[in-house]
C-alpha cells in the first residue's frame, strides 16, 4: 500500500495494518486482471468489506465504539434497543410468540439489550437468530452474550442465512447502508454509465462504461426518467441491486411478521438531488469520514446512503407490505424513549449520560432525522406502534 495515497487528514495506519491492507489491495488487483481489467464497484465493496480474514467487517481489528470507526445507535444508548424492544412486544404479542431475527448484529450489544428488555417486559422470543457473515464478529457476539446473559443463551442462534418459515420481527440496524452498491453517472444523453474499478500501475482508480447488466441499465433510466431534470451532465450516485435481492430473499423466509430497518437515507426524490451530484458514497476510518473508497481497503467501513423509495418499491415486488416509514426521532419517541429516559434517577451520572446520548439519537442535526425507519409487513394487518406519531409513507 502507498501510504502517499493517504491523505493527510487522515491518521497513519500501522505499520500492521499496512500490511494487512496490502494484501488485500493485491487479491482486489488480481480479482480486477480475472475480471478483464475492472471491476463493478459493488464486486470491490464485498471484497473491501468481507474478504475472510481480510476485509473490514471480518477482520480482527477494533469496528465499533470510542476505541474503533464508529459509533451505532445501540452503542450509544441502551434506550436505542429497549424501544426496538417495545415494537417488538407489539408484533409477539399480536402473532402469540414468535421469534426475533437480528441482521448484521455488530458488537452483539443490540441483540443483548433487546432480550433484556424483552425478559423484563415478559415476552421473550422463542428463539433470537443472529444472521452475520462475519465469522470475527460472530466470535465477539457469541462471546459477550454467554457472558453477559448465560441464563439465554441457548434461545440465540447464529446462521449465514434468514431461517425459513419463522413467524415474528426483523431487525436491521444499519444493514442496508452496507450492502455492496454499484457506482453510476448519469449523462444528458441518455448514455448513462457504470464506474468500475481498475488498476493503474499499482494504484486502485475509476474507470466508467456501459452498464453491466439489462437490470441496472433499466433502473438507470427509470431515475433519470423520474428525477434527470435537476441532474448535471456526469451525475455521479449509487443505486443498490443487492437490496433487492436481499428483500427477496427475506420475503420468501418470512411466513408472517414484520421487518424494521433503520439506516441513513432519503426517499428517491431527496436521494437524487441536484445537490447530491458526487453521490453519497462515505468511508469511516477512526472516526474521520472521507468519500474516497479506494485507498485504505479492508482498514475503514464503505457505506452509500439508502434511497428508501427503492426498498419500498422491492418489498412491494417481492409480496411485502409497506406498513410504515418515519425518521428515527419519531419512531424511538413512539416507542417511549422520552418516558424510559424520565424514569431514570435525576441529576444521577446515567441520567446525564443517558440524557446526551437521546439528544444525538433526537435531534434533527443529529441523528434524529437524517436516519430513517421503515417497516415491513407480512400478513400482519395491525398498524405499528413505531409509525404511531408520525406516517410519513406518503413521501416515499
Amino acid at each position: 500500500m502507498n501510504p502517499h495515497h493517504i491523505p493527510s487528514t487522515l491518521p497513519e495506519p500501522s505499520p500492521e495494518a499496512q500490511r494487512q491492507s496490502a494484501r488485500l489491495k493485491d487479491l482486489i488487483r488480481e480479482e480486477i486482471q480475472r475480471a478483464g481489467g475492472r471491476l463493478r464497484f459493488d464486486q470491490f465493496m464485498a471484497q473491501a468489506l468481507y474478504r475472510l480474514g481480510l476485509g473490514y467487517y471480518a477482520q480482527a481489528g477494533q469496528i465499533f465504539g470510542e476505541g474503533g470507526d464508529f459509533i451505532t445507535a445501540p452503542e450509544l444508548s441502551p434506550l436505542f434497543g429497549r424501544c426496538l424492544a417495545r415494537q417488538a412486544r407489539q408484533v409477539l404479542e399480536e402473532l402469540g410468540g414468535g421469534e426475533l431475527v437480528e441482521f448484521g448484529a455488530g458488537s452483539g450489544v443490540l441483540a443483548e439489550t433487546l432480550l433484556r428488555e424483552l425478559e423484563a417486559l415478559d415476552c421473550l422470543p422463542r428463539r433470537y437468530t443472529i444472521v452475520d457473515v462475519s465469522p470475527t464478529l460472530v466470535q465477539r457476539q457469541q462471546a459477550r452474550l454467554r457472558q453477559n446473559l448465560p441464563h439465554l443463551f441457548q434461545r440465540i442462534q447464529w446462521r449465514e442465512s434468514c431461517p425459513r418459515g419463522f413467524r415474528g420481527m426483523v431487525v436491521g440496524n444499519e444493514v442496508l447502508d452496507a450492502l455492496p452498491v454499484h457506482k453510476v453517472r448519469f449523462r444528458q444523453d441518455g448514455r448513462h454509465e457504470e464506474l468500475f474499478v481498475a488498476d493503474e500501475a499499482g494504484r486502485l482508480v475509476w474507470t466508467a462504461g456501459e452498464p453491466s447488466s439489462p437490470r441496472l441499465k433499466q433502473a438507470l433510466e427509470q431515475i433519470y426518467r423520474e428525477h434527470g431534470e435537476g441532474m448535471v451532465d456526469g451525475y455521479e450516485s449509487e443505486i443498490n441491486l443487492a437490496a433487492e435481492r436481499w428483500l427477496g430473499g427475506l420475503a420468501e423466509a418470512m411466513e408472517q411478521g414484520v421487518v424494521i430497518l433503520i439506516d441513513y437515507g432519503f426517499p428517491r426524490h431527496e436521494f437524487y438531488h441536484p445537490e447530491r451530484h458526487q453521490g453519497t458514497l462515505m468511508c469511516h476510518y477512526q472516526h474521520h469520514v472521507h468519500p474516497d473508497p479506494l485507498i485504505l481497503p479492508g482498514l475503514q467501513d464503505v457505506t452509500s446512503h439508502v434511497d428508501f423509495t427503492a426498498i419500498a418499491e422491492s418489498a412491494l415486488a417481492c409480496g411485502l407490505q409497506v406498513a410504515g416509514f418515519t425518521t428515527q426521532a419519531y419512531f424511538l419517541i413512539a416507542c417511549g424513549i422520552e418516558q424510559m429516559l424520565a424514569e431514570l434517577e435525576p441529576e444521577s451520572m446515567d441520567f446525564l449520560r443517558q440524557a446526551q446520548a437521546v439528544k444525538k439519537l433526537l435531534m434533527p442535526h443529529e441523528m434524529g432525522e437524517l436516519f430513517k425507519v421503515i417497516g415491513l409487513s407480512k400478513d400482519f394487518p395491525e398498524p405499528l406502534l413505531g409509525f404511531s406519531l408520525l406516517d410519513q409513507r406518503a413521501r416515499l
